[in-house]
Order: structure tokens, then sequence, then C-alpha cells
């Protein structure tokens, strides 16, 4: 019988989702075993890459596990397989293009410890390339069905205070990770993209809350892989913001915001025509429709299920189209707390 102690819980489950990270993911696990906070594990879902990205590793954190699929599953499914796979209470997903600074746990931690009910916690993300420049300060939502990374590209002086956004973008994010399970995870007809608005909008749906957490930085390259603006973000992206606002959106507020949606559907496909993206918008809208059934089906469900009324729902979303076509910031300041 041996006699050496056993390793804690960890507090925290990190998962990686990595596909031909290259150099990239390098960076990713470095910044991870250089991390303050000590007590988490790692955890690597590798979609079937073709690169020697793995091989690539020079610096580890002490847990960490490798996955390694026999096909690409798609981010949302691989993240959720390290979900369940996890043992920590709490869930960190941390894109492979991305570097955390040291503190990065830890100010998380610290963060649902000071506003404990706002559990989803979105990161202050810096542009990999050029840190003067932002990568994003949480997620937002228009009201008429469109989302935005909340300040994508400003100066990273814009960054704001501590506060509630709508949700965290998924390259940098922690959820309860009992919570996102009960949520059922990322909706894995997404594949990518999207699927962290749609699962902040779920949760919000069932009384959860996002805080923003200006300590909590980390550096993203973004769409290292997949190419911003290649046929595959643009058609997974569209397709799936359809199927996000048709499947969370409450019925009162989806008959009122749809002229505006439809709008913007137009503007979508010009803007496509002009940077040579017109057929991947165009086939995301097509494939959006055609899938539109299972989504309905699950927004009766998710109606069935729904903690808190319209009115509620509605305070969260942004009202002004401007913000969205600007990617302005939208972090609010924290409600009062009620006395005990």
């Amino acid at each position: 019988m041996s006699d050496t102690p056993s390793e804690p819980v960890p507090d925290i489950t990190v998962v990686v989702v990595n596909y031909n990270g290259g150099d990239y993911l390098n960076g990713c696990i470095a910044s991870l075993a250089r991390q303050t906070h000590r007590n988490f594990e790692t955890i690597i879902i590798d979609n079937n890459s073709a690169d020697d990205s793995l091989a690539r590793l020079t610096e580890k954190p002490a847990r960490l596990t490798i996955l390694k699929q026999t096909e690409n599953l798609g981010f949302a499914r691989a993240n959720n397989i390290g979900a369940t796979m996890g043992k920590g209470a709490w869930l960190a997903l941390l894109n492979p293009d991305a570097e955390a600074e040291p503190g990065w746990l830890d100010a998380m931690m610290r963060a649902v410890s000071e506003h404990p009910d706002h559990r989803m916690v979105a990161s202050l993300q810096f542009n990999l390339r050029d840190p003067s420049k932002l990568d994003g300060a949480g997620d937002n939502y228009l009201a008429y069905g469109y989302a935005w990374r909340g300040g994508f590209g400003h100066a990273a002086s814009s960054a704001p205070s501590a506060g509630e956004c709508f949700g965290p973008c998924g390259a940098a994010a922690l959820y309860p990770r009992d919570l996102f399970l009960e949520a059922g995870g990322f909706d894995e007809r997404y594949f990518c993209y999207h699927e962290d608005v749609d699962i902040a909008f779920r949760l919000r749906l069932l009384g959860e809350k996002c805080q923003f957490a200006p300590d909590a930085r980390i550096r993203h390259a973004g769409s290292a892989v997949t190419g911003r603006t290649s046929r595959f973000s643009v058609f997974h992206g569209v397709r799936n913001g359809v199927w996000t606002y048709v499947k969370n959106m409450p019925g009162g507020w989806l008959l009122l915001t749809s002229p505006v949606w439809l709008v913007g559907a137009i503007l979508l496909l010009i803007r496509g025509g002009f940077r040579g993206a017109f057929r991947a918008t165009w086939d995301g809208f097509v494939a959006a429709f055609k899938g539109i059934g299972p989504m309905l089906q699950t927004r009766h469900e998710l109606r069935a299920r729904r903690r808190i009324k319209p009115a509620a729902m509605a305070a969260a979303f942004t009202w002004n189209p401007f913000a969205y076509l600007g990617r302005q910031i939208d972090v609010r300041p924290f409600p009062p707390q009620n006395p005990k």
C-alpha cells in the first residue's frame, strides 16, 4: 500500500481544443504552466490534427491530459468531451491560439468570489500580434439577433472596468462546470463559431449572469487556423448566428425584432458581396433555414426550462444598432447587491 499522498481534486478544469495549432499551441500550454494558481488540470482535446503541434510542446503544466480524436469533431463537441472528463468545480476554456497571463486563473477565481451571483466570467483579451489593440472585452448581443465581441480592434486603453456583460467569449471563459453540463454544454450542431454566445443566452434564460474581469488577461490571435474571413468562418458564423437567434429569443421579442433582423441579413449579404464572401454568406443563411426544424424543437424545450421573464432577458441585450456596427464595448456596472 503506497503512502504517497494523492493529488487534490483540481479547482479548475482547463480545456484546450486543438486542430493543427502549430506553434500557437505551444505558447498556449506554456502560459498555463506559468499560472500562479496551481490547483488545476489541463485537458487537450486534439481533433485529429495533421501537424506536429502536440510534439512541439516544450513547457507543460503539472496535470496534463491529452486525448487524441480520430476525426475532427468540431470545437463544440470537443469542448463538451473535455468538460465531461474534467474533475474541477470550474471549467475554463482557452483557445489554442491564446496565451494567458500568469494571473489569469487567479483573477477569474477572485472575480467569482467577489461577485458570486455572476458565475460566468469573461476575460480581457488583447491582440496577440499587436497588444496595443483589444481582441475583446466580453460578448455582446444586439436585441435584433446579432452578436459581437465588445471592443474588437479598439485601442487597449479603452478596456473597461469590471462589470456585467452579456456573456464570455469562448476563447477565454469560465463557467461552473456542473452548470455548463446541466445546460447541455455547447450545441454540437454548431461545430464551431457562436457556440459561446448560444450557451451564454441559454444560461441567461436560466437566470445566470456574466461578469467581465479586467484582471483576467489573455492574448489571442483569433481564427488562426480557420481564417477570420474564410468561407468556413463566414458560413458557420452566419448559420449559427441565425440558429442562436431563432432558438433562444423569447417569442414576443422575436416578433418585435425580426423586421430589423431581416434588414441586418440583407446588409450582411451586401457586405459579403463587397468582401468576396457573398456565396458563403448566402449559403450560411440557406443552411440555417434548412436546419430550422430541430432548432424550433430545441426552442420549445428551452421555453419550458426558462426561469426569467422576457423583460429581464431584454435588459441584458444591447438595443443600439450602432453599437454593433462600431463593435462598441457594453460592460455595465454591477447592480446593487440585495442586503442580507
